[in-house]
């Protein structure tokens, strides 16, 4: 018997065929594109050329807080890259963070021990922070590398202006002329050639240089403060609070400009004004004796002489805020406004009969400044009042004077 033979289905070949095609084009084009399971995805990076740029256009928008942290970005990115450490710690030092600022110029100068910039910027650094014979040692390296730098030039001017004596500030005159021949267009020679010019009391051409910088970046703050200071020895008291208000504006977290302020409208005579501004610059460094001495002087002549003696107190004597917080006593020096804490303070526990107290403020002011007229006076003054109320004394209350201060309503 013969076998009847099937005929093939078609159908299920040509659909098994497909089914075929369709696997090898899975295993060679698809699966290959499929990251495996339970492994992380790859992000792509970021090019960290893009931070630096979105970093400096944050500054020349005066928002120097953002820039810092941009730069930090750039930094994580490239942290083997000297250049973005010192224009970090350039933004830094504008923005008061001058501990900060110098701990990226010596990042910079551990990538790159002959970087002059880096050496510039450290000395920069160093002189905010009082530190003159590391600002000096710095700069100088700087020069000794680079002796064109127009950076370590207009540093430079700086750490002399602060050194106060009259050999130092015939030399910035000179580094001021340097700093500006060698960058015309710099923002830091600008405001170095001002510099000199305010301390050396020609106040009008001053102003001009702090335009120019101001031109070329009108978003800083501390330039803004330095004008605001030259057009108020100028007598242009209206546009030295415009220039002031601005800089608090660009840095609400910086105190200067609010201590710029209390003391603008406590020389016109608005206290009530005075007296806010005073408390908002105590507010954003609550620890600084000077602030809390400035405030106690507007208080006083407020007056308030209860919270005048409480700020006055912690400024002269030091204490605890009422967060517990430490104030270090301010040191009686020939600065004329430290001198006036010190003489009101007096004046304020003589008037208020506290005498034991005001006595020893006396005698402070007359053995650590006899040649301040006006202390001398007032001391003179304080301590007759005490010697009448000795003599006859009268039932005056007296202020409570505390370590630790207590709540002022703000006008």
């Amino acid at each position: 018997m013969k076998r009847r033979r099937r005929r093939p289905n078609y159908f299920l070949i040509g659909l098994l065929l497909v089914l075929i095609v369709v696997m090898v084009y899975v295993n060679r084009v698809v699966i290959p594109t499929v990251p495996p399971l339970f492994i992380p995805t790859a992000t792509a990076t970021r090019d960290p050329e893009t931070y630096v740029t979105e970093a400096e256009a944050l500054y020349n928008e005066g928002k120097l807080l953002q820039a810092i942290d941009v730069y930090w970005q750039a930094v994580r990115a490239r942290p083997d890259d000297e250049t973005i450490y010192i224009a970090l710690a350039r933004v830094q030092v504008f923005a008061g963070q001058y501990e900060e600022a110098l701990a990226s110029a010596e990042n910079a100068l551990l990538l790159n021990p002959n970087n002059a910039t880096a050496y510039a910027v450290q000395g920069w650094a160093f002189t905010f922070l009082g530190n003159y014979i590391g600002a000096d040692e710095s700069i100088k390296e700087a020069l000794r590398m680079d002796p064109l730098n127009p950076l370590a030039h207009a540093y430079y001017v700086e750490l002399l202006v602060s050194s106060g004596s009259y050999e130092s500030l015939l030399l910035a005159i000179d580094e001021s002329r340097v700093a500006l021949d060698l960058a015309p267009n710099s923002l830091e020679a600008h405001r170095a050639r001002g510099l000199v010019l305010e301390v050396t009391d020609n106040r009008e051409e001053a102003a001009l240089e702090y335009q120019k910088a101001i031109e070329i970046n009108p978003n800083i703050p501390d330039l803004h403060l330095a004008l605001g200071r030259t057009y108020r020895a100028l007598g242009a008291g209206d546009l030295a609070l415009e220039e002031f208000t601005k800089a608090n504006t660009l840095n609400p977290s910086d105190p200067t400009p609010e201590l710029f302020i209390s003391r603008y409208y406590a020389t016109i005579g608005e206290y009530a004004k005075a007296e806010q501004y005073a408390e908002a610059a105590v507010q954003d460094d609550q620890t600084d004796p000077y602030l809390r001495g400035n405030w106690g002087v507007v208080l006083y002549r407020l007056p308030d002489l209860p919270a005048a003696a409480v700020q006055l107190s912690l400024a002269v004597n030091g204490g605890l805020t009422e967060a517990g917080e430490t104030v270090l006593p301010i040191r009686l020096t020939s600065d004329i406004r430290v001198v006036e804490f010190f003489s009101i303070y007096g004046l304020l526990l003589a008037k208020t009969g506290r005498c034991p107290e005001a006595l020893p403020v006396f005698q402070l002011i007359l053995a650590s400044v006899p040649d301040d007229e006006t202390a001398v006076y007032n001391a003179g003054v304080g301590q007759d009042l005490c010697e009448n109320s000795l003599k006859t004394p009268s039932p005056t209350p007296t202020v409570p004077v505390t370590a630790t201060p207590t709540a002022t309503s703000t006008p």
